[in-house]
């Protein structure tokens, strides 16, 4: 049987004890890092006083996962083994949903089990969502499809869910800021850890509020749905590349949103 077993997303405590009680049997742990799962089964050894004694533990993520698959033994998924990411539900923005699909199309028996997710925990903290909800996982790093994930975020009908990173959390709430000031906003990080912080408002006062805190940690964001009146009246860089327009105009048009110079602008377009 292969078990999806989701982890603590900081408290030891938030294990259940079917993970505990599955996690003791098998003998074979695909990771999705190996070394934060093998720090992982220290602390449960030593916390509930457990002899967890895995046999092997095998690197499976989303950069081998195909590879992997494609050079196992037959007989491989014969035997119990727990499948573990680094931290919350598997497959849900984290390694896991490949080896399901594979799990599906090849018959093989699995199990996933009930445990931590910061998504809904972040989603029910807010008090947010009265029925429906969208979970969009961690947005796009880079320009331009980071703008459009950030604009598609902000016309949902349902109040939705967004991990982001400590580097890029204060760039998040600026650009939502950007198009609507007042729109309800729920941030948490560190949930369930001894430090966790959360706070909920309006996208201007929790800009406010992150220029007084310390950023570092893992956060998620639940922003409130539109408002049936709400018109986006924003204009993105894309739009501005995707005009008829002499370069140099274009330059100066990017210079009034993202602020660098006509310059530095004018030598980006004619890379591009």
């Amino acid at each position: 049987m292969l078990y999806f077993i989701p982890t603590p997303i900081g408290n030891l405590n938030d294990i259940s004890f079917h993970s505990l009680e599955i996690l003791q049997k098998c003998r074979l742990f695909l990771c999705e890092d190996t070394r934060v799962c093998k720090t992982l089964i220290h602390l449960l050894n030593e916390k509930f006083n457990l002899e967890i004694t895995p046999q092997k533990y095998l690197p499976l993520h989303t950069h081998n996962e195909k590879d992997f698959l494609a050079n196992i033994d037959e007989n491989f998924f014969e035997q119990d083994i727990a499948y573990l990411s680094d931290a919350g539900m598997p497959g849900i923005s984290d390694p896991g949903q490949f080896l399901i699909e594979y799990a599906i199309k090849n018959n093989i028996s699995y199990e996933i089990l009930s445990g931590s997710n910061a998504a809904l925990l972040a989603l029910v903290s807010s008090a947010l969502c009265k029925k429906e909800f969208i979970f969009m996982g961690f947005l796009a790093n880079k320009n331009p499809q980071r703008q459009k994930d950030v604009e598609r975020l902000m016309l949902n009908p349902y109040p939705s869910i967004v991990y982001e990173a400590p580097t890029r959390i204060f760039n998040l709430i600026e650009e939502i800021v950007k198009i609507d000031p007042l729109r309800e906003i729920f941030i948490i990080k560190e949930a369930t850890k001894k430090f966790e912080s959360k706070f909920r408002s309006s996208a201007l006062k929790v800009l406010k509020r992150l220029k007084t805190m310390n950023l570092r940690g893992e956060w998620c964001v639940v922003v409130d749905a539109r408002e049936k009146e709400f018109i986006q009246n924003t204009i993105c860089e894309q739009d501005i590349y995707e005009l008829d327009l002499p370069l140099k105009i274009k330059a100066k048009l990017l210079s009034k949103i993202n602020a660098k110079s006509p310059k530095e602008n004018y030598q980006k377009l004619l890379l591009s």
